[in-house]
């Protein structure tokens, strides 16, 4: 029998040229985990509470930003030139190593056990966090946060991070829920176990499921069937480097000016059809028994063009200077695991965290050095981790900003109950034919078919479907086998009106609307960041690779039906398959998809400009002793304070006494720092 709980709880692993790896290598030992820097073990005990989460794409970005904020200020304390994000005081320690070891960790320890006490699995998640703070010799008793010790900074500087999170307007007050009556759906929940989409009121609009229970991609029960919409409200959430001239003041929550959708009998109508159509495309070829080949290398695909995939390859590896060699595979094993292997789930870190994930696993590589943009000092490990990370986890956090501020202005309908609709109308080719409607969907042979007489004969491809003579039939993937571990589906004639997507049964699809992918704008924007922090686009080595082993890899059903490897040689040839992967799980049209990478290289970029200013160093202010670049009253207390010591922090002429002299040496800083 086959290991289904090592298959449901694979971790995301991008290994690179220098050979494939398993994730127990990378991950493995304690022993080899402590050789990170405590910001990398922090986020991979991040990462793997976000699997034991809600699944909750937007929240877990911001749990991720802010996580990387408080480690990036707790680190910030000890150095008088660094700017602080929120916190703004300033130690001096004799170990500064050992100081921002601790203080890093309680900031973070702290932070998160805030983040996550309403989880479902809270009680392991807490267990996560507590082993790890055990692991690193920190007694999870220290909460005070009076006093210079490391504890105590790091506390209060979680304390600060938790302050202004409850003021972002991301309702974390009421655990990320939309206020009564806002957002309220048009469309009546379609009823997936039955066909067609009888009931829907407006085929451009959101539309949620009826099933008989909702499981994330986490693998959590969601009561009452199906979630209410996700976060529709989030871009009003406080950004990282969105600007407000970056708002449509017209469109609010909307940022970086993308274009409406396109609609169903209106402008971009010819978009809409075709785009779910190649969804209904696509999803006829997940299947291993064609018979058709393709070379997934480096060499046939990617180096596409920004918000297209007419890409074709690249000739050489740069890192080797030779070419790429051929990576020929089974067409429909490739787009299954595609679909399954950007799904992020079971057991999620979400798009945001699958990104950390291949970012430590970059960084991890033997040959990478730590520069930023690739020029400039090596960087410590603790240095380049919590700098990489606030830039990564600011583009994930705005990434999903601007996502979500566009899915909640415009609230559009997904795949299954726009094509549902669409085939109970007929087909829209030929007036001449039977269930012509104009708002039906196009004929494609061997992919969507007008079912008649001839073809539902003993022996004929529509044998099955006998009894519904004059309706619509696609090929397609009919769903889950009955044993999923032993057994797969591959594709079949099927009533057009019972089109689901490459999903399991319990999910079909996520529980917010569709446009923009979100997906696509976290890989690309993850992709663009990447590219800029360590300044080349390819992956170390001259490619990324994952080997999906055969059938291990696949959840949902079995496959694949033989090993093989994705291979990428850039961020951005992983970003765009990322994006592609969800037309292929029936998740997303293309228009979805293209829309978010356009956006996503703007939200990359943005990113990289305000971590690079927030890791310029300051002109130390001598006089403002709690560091908030203001020499102001708070300020004049801890001088007073002070009077008459020899407090080396306070003493601005260093003459070994705090005293008058001092006080007019404040006086002439008052004000602003320069």
């Amino acid at each position: 029998m086959k290991n289904r709980t090592r298959r449901a709880t694979r971790d995301m692993m991008v290994t690179v040229l220098a050979g494939a790896s398993s994730l127990c290598a990378l991950l493995a030992a304690s022993s080899a985990l402590a050789q990170h820097s405590v910001a990398r073990q922090w986020n991979d005990t991040q990462l793997d509470s976000i699997k034991k989460d809600l699944v909750r794409p937007p929240v877990q970005a911001r749990n991720l930003f802010h996580a990387s904020i408080a480690m990036y200020d707790a680190w910030a304390a000890y150095d008088a030139t660094a700017k602080g994000y929120f916190f703004h005081e300033k130690h001096s320690v004799k170990d500064i190593v050992s100081a921002r070891d601790e203080s890093v960790s309680y900031a973070a320890y702290r932070l998160l056990k805030h983040r996550f006490a309403l989880s479902p699995n809270v009680v392991i998640i807490n267990g996560y966090l507590d082993a790890r703070m055990t692991a690193l010799g920190y007694a999870t008793t220290v909460t005070t946060t009076l006093g210079d010790s490391p504890a105590a900074i790091g506390n209060r500087v979680a304390a600060t991070v938790i302050a202004r999170g409850l003021q972002d307007n991301s309702h974390e007050s009421i655990n990320y829920a939309s206020f009564p009556g806002t957002y309220v759906d048009v469309n009546p929940p379609l009823v997936v176990a039955l066909p067609f989409n009888p009931n829907v009121v407006n085929p451009n609009r959101y539309q949620p499921l009826a099933l008989t229970f909702f499981v994330d991609q986490g693998g959590n029960i969601i009561p009452g069937g199906y979630p209410a919409k996700m976060a529709p409200f989030w871009g009003g959430v406080t950004p990282f480097a969105l600007q407000p001239s970056d708002m449509d003041v017209a469109r609010p929550g909307v940022y970086l000016n993308p274009a409406a959708p396109p609609y169903l009998n209106g402008v971009g109508d010819v978009n809409f059809r075709s785009g779910h159509e190649d969804v209904v495309l696509k999803t006829s070829i997940l299947t291993p028994d064609d018979g058709v080949m393709i070379d997934i290398s480096p060499a046939a695909m990617g180096n596409s063009t920004l918000g297209t995939n007419d890409g074709t390859g690249r000739p050489l590896n740069p890192a080797t200077g030779l070419p790429y060699p051929p990576n020929v595979v089974k067409r429909g094993d490739w787009a299954r695991c595609l679909a399954e292997f950007w799904a992020d789930g079971p057991n999620s870190t979400t798009p945001p965290g699958h990104w950390n994930e291949l970012a430590g696993h970059v960084s991890d590589h033997p040959a990478f050095v730590n520069r930023i943009g690739g020029v400039g000092p090596i960087l410590g490990d603790l240095e380049w981790d919590i700098k990489m990370y606030v830039m990564l986890n600011g583009a994930m956090h705005d990434a999903a900003i601007t996502a979500w501020g566009i899915k909640g202005h415009y609230d559009t309908m997904r795949p299954i109950g726009a094509i549902r609709y669409l085939a109970q109308n007929g087909q829209c080719s030929d007036a001449q034919l039977p269930s012509y409607n104009a708002n039906g969907l196009h004929l494609l042979p061997d992919v969507v078919e007008l079912i008649t007489a001839a073809t539902t004969a003993a022996g004929q491809r529509h044998e099955e479907l006998s009894g519904y003579e004059g309706q619509i039939a696609v090929k397609s993937w009919p769903g889950s086998p009955a044993v999923p571990a032993t057994q797969y589906s591959g594709v079949r004639w099927m009533l057009a009106g019972n089109w689901v997507s490459y999903q399991r049964p319990s999910f079909v699809t996520p529980p917010f609307p569709g446009y923009v992918s979100g997906h696509s704008t976290y890989s690309r924007a993850a992709a663009e960041t990447l590219t800029r922090l360590t300044g080349s686009a390819f992956f170390p080595g001259g490619s990324g690779e994952y080997v999906c082993t055969q059938n291990q890899f696949l959840v949902f059903e079995d496959g694949p039906s033989a090993t093989f490897t994705f291979q990428w040689a850039t961020f951005y040839d992983a970003a765009d398959q990322s994006g592609l992967s969800r037309l292929f799980g029936g998740i997303h049209p293309d228009f979805d998809d293209f829309a978010g990478r356009l956006l996503g290289s703007q939200v990359g970029a943005k990113a990289e400009a305000v971590a690079l200013d927030l890791f310029t160093p300051i002109t130390p202010c001598a006089a403002d002793y709690n560091g908030d670049r203001i020499v102001d009253a708070a300020d004049m207390t801890a001088l007073l304070s002070a009077w008459g010591t020899s407090s080396e922090a306070i003493d601005l002429n260093g003459d070994g006494l705090i005293d008058a002299a001092d006080i007019t040496g404040f006086l002439s800083s008052w004000g602003v720092c320069p």
